[in-house]
């Protein structure tokens, strides 16, 4: 019923699954580097925060840290890798101050949340889709940053 997990505001805990995509003329080998290195990594998520950037690696059981330049952000592991194809991002929690925070009342009743990217190559056409998890409070931003960001992603691989 509504009462589980008491003292939930504006929806905190509800997760919703949110969706996006976009067509890049460039094989999906160049949108997955340019998506997931790291350099070209901070120009396109400076869509949602500028100086964006991650510590770690995308390959499968590895944890990652995608960081503000405060130091805030989220710790997360990499559910699952197939180069080129698919990467899932299992959020674990937040990251306060370099501390990870993978069990307050507040990382628990968002984690796991999953970030998946998955990428679809027809006739020179990369079709990346981005699935994501929120919950209420973010759902308005993300609707707003994503496609910016996938605008900014699309220019990066079409440039060169």
């Amino acid at each position: 019923g509504y009462c589980e997990g008491g003292g939930n505001r504006k929806g905190e805990g509800i997760m919703k699954r949110l969706q996006f995509s976009i067509d890049i003329q460039a094989p999906r080998a160049t949108v997955w580097r340019k998506m997931l290195e790291q350099e070209s990594y901070r120009d396109w998520t400076s869509a949602f925060t500028e100086g964006s950037y991650y510590e770690g690696s995308w390959e499968q059981g590895s944890t990652i840290r995608f960081l503000s330049p405060g130091g805030e952000g989220m710790v997360a592991e990499i559910a699952e890798s197939r180069p080129f194809e698919f990467v899932s991002i299992r959020h674990l929690g937040f990251i306060k101050g370099g501390i990870d925070d993978t069990e307050s009342p507040a990382a628990r009743a968002w984690a796991p949340a999953y970030e998946n990217y998955t990428f679809v190559e027809k006739n020179g056409t990369t079709e990346v889709v981005v699935d994501l998890d929120t919950n209420a409070e973010f759902e308005k931003m993300f609707s707003d940053l994503w496609p910016k960001a996938l605008r900014r992603l699309k220019e990066l691989c079409e440039r060169d």
